[in-house]
């Protein structure tokens, strides 16, 4: 079998596997039979055009901030009405390390540096959020952690610690 061909099955398996996974939505499957416009091609198209937006920087920062605010948020809304604490950390983490890059980003003017900024921020999101990755908690684990633990401690927080030493030096006075 020839290399063209070997790429031309695969992309075509690939194909399939995406039309069984889109097939899950009721509302795709619909689409697809009103319009008679595959679900894959539809969805294909549409990632597609994200992604030309992003590049070429046509509304970047909105595209980008949405992908990392939108899924994110409806997968930690379901985290919380389970009873598994290990969907609640893993949402939890990457609120934590969205929000820090938020606001690193707010505070250096970093696309007037990095050519290509948003496509590059659009994949750093993708490996935070999918799970697939753990992105969130390689940089909890290896950045955050380190840099936040000397204020929080195990037995406590930081704050907790500060208010039990405040109860305690206002106790005398009480008499």
């Amino acid at each position: 079998m020839a290399f063209q061909e070997r790429l031309q099955a695969q992309f075509q398996s690939g194909v399939t596997q995406f039309d069984k996974e889109l097939s899950k939505y009721p509302y795709l499957v619909n689409f697809e039979k009103q319009t008679n416009v595959p679900k894959t091609y539809v969805i294909g198209g549409v990632g597609f055009l994200y992604f030309v937006l992003i590049f070429f920087n046509l509304g970047g920062q909105l595209l980008v901030n949405l992908a990392g605010f939108i899924i994110p948020a409806y997968y930690s809304l379901q985290a919380l009405f389970t009873t598994q604490q290990a969907d609640d950390t893993q949402w939890l983490t990457y609120w934590v390390c969205f929000s820090f890059l938020s606001v690193l980003e707010a505070g250096l003017d970093l696309t007037y540096w990095f050519p290509f900024y948003y496509l590059f921020k659009f994949a750093f999101i993708l490996w935070l959020a999918l799970p697939q990755f753990s992105g969130a908690q390689i940089i909890f684990r290896n950045a955050l952690y380190p840099l936040f633990a000397r204020y929080f401690k195990a037995h406590g927080s930081g704050s907790a610690s500060f208010r039990a030493k405040a109860d305690a030096a206002e106790k005398p006075h009480a008499n």
